[in-house]
């Protein structure tokens, strides 16, 4: 039996062929002595030996979760662990994945060493949100975004109880570490290692002059308020509509810290992942330093 876990749960990406990475997980498990978990939609599909569980089940059964598919289906594993944080590994299916440990084509090998108990966890920070009687857990982002012909996003920001700016854009974002590679930086955003902590809040398209981000301790928390020119905006959690807020309407939201953990088997850093994922190169004809 593989060293402290016995039932591994799948998570797994809706659309792409998995047949062959889910067969590769199945045929190890029976050599380890390992139980298979597979969400009841997502195994349908596929004729496989995997124990069939809903969501719930597989958070309180889980040693460890196994994400086939990108960035969001590892955001999807996490939001399944929920608040029993399990574990992660995260396998890429297509495009380089962030989030994701191992491409498909390493599959064999991560089984291998996590049998041989050859990898470390690592926490990483979600946001928690409040919107009035509403909660929500973000592991890459927060985003109030304009609603199209319904006016721009015009936002307070609030520290600790302290006003610190007004924000006039498209959208605000408010991202954790993991999620600073994502949409933050398309906005023009910093890049946060998740090992600094922090959390930073980005305006996209700014209409106004003040147009920069801040990055705010992790252990302070800060509201967003709708000022009375904006317009109805969309809040995005993870990338999906979550809810909609109004005018008036205040946000809050705290730093969570290691609400999930991730495999990680040593292969690579932070920064080499930041560099392939983000196309970092250096000036053109300069050879690399290293």
């Amino acid at each position: 039996m593989t060293p402290g876990v016995r039932w591994l749960g799948m998570v797994l990406h809706p659309l792409r062929d998995i047949a062959g990475p889910v067969e590769l997980i199945l045929a190890w498990a029976d050599r380890h002595q390992v139980s298979v978990l597979g969400l009841k939609d997502e195994i349908a599909r596929l004729d496989c030996r995997a124990v069939a569980v809903s969501e719930a089940q597989m958070a309180d059964q889980a040693d460890l979760l196994v994400a086939l598919g990108g960035d969001g289906t590892v955001l999807r594993a996490m939001h399944v662990a929920g608040l029993k944080a399990v574990p992660v590994l995260g396998v890429n299916l297509g495009k380089l994945g962030f989030l994701a440990e191992v491409d498909v084509a390493e599959l064999g090998p991560a089984l291998t060493a996590i049998s041989e108990d050859r990898f470390t966890v690592e926490g990483r920070a979600a946001l928690d949100v409040t919107i009035g009687s509403e909660l929500f857990i973000a592991f890459n982002d927060l985003v109030v975004v304009r609603v199209p012909g319904e006016g721009n996003a015009d936002v307070e920001l609030a520290v600790q109880g302290a006003y610190f700016a007004s924000y006039a854009a498209d959208a605000v974002i408010v991202a954790t570490p993991t999620g600073s590679t994502a949409y933050n930086f398309s906005a023009g955003g910093p890049i946060i290692d998740p090992s600094v902590g922090g959390i930073v809040v980005t305006p996209s398209s700014s209409h106004s002059v003040f147009n920069r981000s801040i990055i705010i301790d992790p252990s302070h928390w800060l509201k967003l308020k709708l000022m009375p020119s904006s317009g109805r905006l969309a809040v995005e959690v993870d990338g999906q509509v979550a809810t909609h807020v109004v005018a008036g309407d205040t946000i809050s939201v705290t730093s969570h810290p290691d609400a999930a953990r991730v495999v990680r088997l040593g292969n690579t850093t932070f920064y080499e992942r930041a560099r392939r994922k983000l196309g970092i190169t250096g000036p053109p004809g300069l050879p690399s330093p290293f």
